[in-house]
């Protein structure tokens, strides 16, 4: 499965965030695009509209596991996607910041 580790990020990524709400809500990466792997399939055409044609999709969750299912899903209808290895916990981990929707600063559940 395509990996990328989360130092390789550059800013201007488009990073999907396939975590629950609850998980969102307390935290996520500035910019990201919030899909719910529960809601993924019944919601795939957000993505498509919102994806870069011709860019990558980073796909995080909070440790990886769901993100890599996402991720394969992606892949097998010929979408450039990567998951991104550690997720969220090594998002901020790194010192990458995490916010709530108002702005304020978040934190991984």
């Amino acid at each position: 499965m395509p990996t990328v580790a989360v130092t390789d990020l550059k800013d201007g990524d488009f990073l999907l965030d396939v975590r629950e709400d609850d998980e969102w809500r307390a935290g996520h990466a500035e910019g990201a695009l919030h899909i719910p792997m529960s809601d993924f399939v019944a919601r795939y055409g957000e993505l498509t509209g919102a994806a870069p044609q011709d860019g990558r999709v980073h796909v995080v969750c909070r440790s990886g596991g769901r993100s890599a299912q996402v991720t394969m899903y992606l892949v097998q209808q010929g979408i450039d996607a990567v998951n991104v290895d550690g997720g969220m916990q090594v998002w901020q981990a790194t010192g990458r910041p995490v916010v709530t929707d108002d702005g304020k600063d978040g934190f991984v559940i």
